[in-house]
């Protein structure tokens, strides 16, 4: 057996989670995700600002504190924290451990920018950053050269797992469904403690107050274990992982540079307290091109947010958004989107609850226009608008917003190298077999639900889901806790309720997939975040909170499930 914990989701997650999970229980392998579409554009104005730059530092103030109880205690580090700049981090590491009185073998993994050769592989100029999704096979190079500490750019978020898996276990290219299952393993710990009941949809039924994160443990099969250390807080439970599982995928078929899992082949067991088994997930040969992540900077944006409080907020609405547009006059921007969010009632116990947001966010290529004529037009109303009239805060001189876009390149093209700690590098070949990416046939409807009376309530008093982005799109998962819910929600829950439910996605192509091993459906909902979660053009710019959203609305509900 194989034991990896995870200690970071995103670049800013639990700065403690490092020394708390090497100090909380046993370990094999300690893996962090540090990267993200968004983290990636931050990492790259830090390079052009710095040549040196373009890691994530935060880990490099972990190992400050971590580094020698890691190796006093045996424990290996795998994390993506290099970003754009791995061989660089790596140095640093080194760096740390020498003032340190410390001998630690540090690998690299490299080649996933493709900035330098932007123009040679066909893609778009302008471009901040330009980064290949590289798979599990450089990581296990580096460790089966004896890496300690193995730092790498872009590789796929399962990939953290995969890799010290295939060195462990010897797995080559061909070990399909081996790798498979270490992907599907790797995807439930890559966002921390999402998958200990975090952000989870039934979050009243654990204490999540300091959720403990999560550990896989793996077995030569590809098959794993769920669980966390005893004593953490949070829970993990068959919902909890499938919450996590749902998470910012798309079809039965989950793509990576080293294997296509299946997802509609994934069985998951309880096997006791704070333990769920995965097993059985079949894997395929990967996709024929390597997926790319783009960042380019999109331009100037600008926000207002007003507050509206108690009576005729639509009124009230409308007379600032023609005032401030009047205002603005032949200086309008390119683009002016306006939000209403509210949750007011003029009987409310208090003004803050009594009150409603007006959000108007602007965007335009020239920065002169998004920054003092929005804040003039806006500030100039303080005394000639609605009754009430107030700002959250004063708008700023604008800021720059990003864009994000994947391409697809040919997986020869890409140089994917491991650097072992004594300088050797190996440059990793390619899946010798690919396999085109197809959609697959929908799975049979299970049996219709019982009929009965039914009851007006919200969806989320009878199913979960778990909501995210990818690119421009949003990904939204709902699952049934129970066969008979279950048989309910693959029937009620159609593409067109999903638009009768969701106002916002009525006129966007909404792609559906029943996942009946999870008691789940998946909804890819194209375009609904513009630009990406960059470009910010939503009040929930990540569709974080869209599941919750959905579980808000009510429906015709069996009175037997309730």
């Amino acid at each position: 057996m194989l034991r990896i914990g995870n200690a970071s989701g995103f670049y800013g997650d639990r700065f403690e989670a490092v020394h708390e999970m090497l100090t909380d229980g046993p370990l094999d392998v300690l893996t962090g995700d540090y990267l993200a579409e968004l983290t990636m554009l931050i990492l790259a104005r830090d390079r052009a600002a710095d040549s040196g730059l373009g890691y994530a530092k935060t880990f490099l103030r972990q190992m400050e504190k971590s580094l020698a109880l890691a190796m006093d205690r045996g424990v290996r580090i795998v994390v993506n924290a290099g970003g754009l700049n791995p061989a660089r981090l790596a140095a640093a590491l080194r760096e740390l451990a020498a003032d340190q009185g410390l001998t630690v073998r540090v690998g690299h993994v490299e080649g996933d920018d493709l900035l330098p050769r932007a123009a040679e592989l066909g893609l778009p100029g302008g471009l901040l950053a330009a980064n290949a999704y590289l798979g599990a096979f450089g990581i296990a190079d580096c460790l089966r050269a004896g890496a300690e500490v193995v730092v790498t750019g872009r590789v796929t978020d399962a990939a953290l797992v995969a890799g010290p898996a295939a060195a462990h276990f010897g797995w080559g290219p061909g070990d399909l469904d081996a790798l498979a299952g270490a992907v599907v393993a790797g995807h439930v710990l890559e966002c921390g403690a999402q998958a200990t009941g975090g952000n989870y949809a039934f979050f009243l039924e654990h204490d999540l107050r300091r959720p403990g994160f999560p550990i896989a443990e793996l077995h030569a099969d590809g098959s794993s274990v769920i669980t966390k250390h005893p004593g953490t807080g949070g829970a993990v439970t068959t919902g909890t992982v499938t919450a996590q599982l749902l998470y910012e995928t798309d079809g039965a078929r989950y793509a990576g540079p080293d294997v296509t899992a299946r997802l509609d082949t994934v069985r998951l067991t309880g096997d006791g307290p704070d333990r769920v088994r995965i097993s059985q997930v079949r894997g395929e040969a990967p996709p024929p091109t390597l997926k790319a992540g783009l960042n380019r900077l999109g331009g100037w944006r600008n926000e207002v947010v007003l507050v509206l409080t108690g009576l005729d907020i639509e009124a009230k609405a409308a007379l600032a958004r023609g005032q401030l547009e009047q205002e603005l006059g032949a200086a309008r921007p390119a683009e002016l989107r306006w939000t209403l969010a509210r949750t007011d009632h003029p009987d409310a116990p208090g003004e803050e609850e009594a009150s409603a947001l007006l959000r108007l966010t602007v965007r335009d290529p020239d920065r002169a226009k998004v920054g003092r004529p929005v804040s003039s037009a806006a500030v100039g109303l303080a005394l000639a608008s609605y009754p009430g009239f107030h700002l959250t805060a004063p708008p700023g001189p604008g800021a720059p917003y990003g864009v994000f876009e994947a391409a697809y390149v040919d997986p020869a093209a890409v140089e994917h190298t491991a650097v072992h700690p004594d300088g050797t590098r190996a440059v990793v070949a390619p899946a010798p077999v690919t396999r085109a990416l197809e959609p697959l046939a929908e799975p049979p409807l299970p049996p219709p639900p019982v009929a009965g009376p039914t009851r007006r309530a919200p969806l989320g008093r009878v199913a979960g889901a778990r909501s995210g982005d990818k690119g421009g799109d949003a990904n939204l998962g709902v699952w049934a806790r129970d066969e008979d819910g279950w048989r309910w929600l693959a029937h009620t829950l159609t593409v067109q309720r999903l638009r009768e439910l969701l106002p916002e996605v009525a006129e966007l192509p909404v792609t559906r997939h029943l996942l009946p091993n999870l008691r789940a459906v998946n909804f890819t909902v194209r375009g609904l975040l513009g630009e990406g979660v960059a470009a910010q053009v939503r009040f929930d710019p990540q569709a974080k909170a869209l599941g919750e959203w959905l579980r808000s609305r009510h429906l015709d509900i069996p009175e037997a499930l309730l």
